[in-house]
């Protein structure tokens, strides 16, 4: 559970300096035998910063719970 939980602060402190996740899909608009037109278009998902807060809340608890087990 530790490590889960390290794992989750991890990605909480990257969502909170990243603002959003971009990334580019390709798509093909034309394919009539040799000529192919491909489009690519790049798309941008938010990272909502109550989002990266739960994550680093709920590691901070996994590893509290963690830690409190073994002690």
């Amino acid at each position: 559970m530790k490590k889960i939980g390290i794992g989750l602060v991890i990605l909480g402190i990257v969502g909170f300096l990243l603002s959003s996740v971009s990334f580019s899909t390709q798509e093909t608009v034309v394919d009539a035998g040799p000529v192919e037109l491909e489009k690519e278009e790049e798309q941008s998902i938010p990272v909502p910063s109550y989002a990266a807060g739960a994550l680093v809340v709920v590691g901070g608890v996994l590893i509290v719970v963690d830690w409190q087990r073994k002690g």
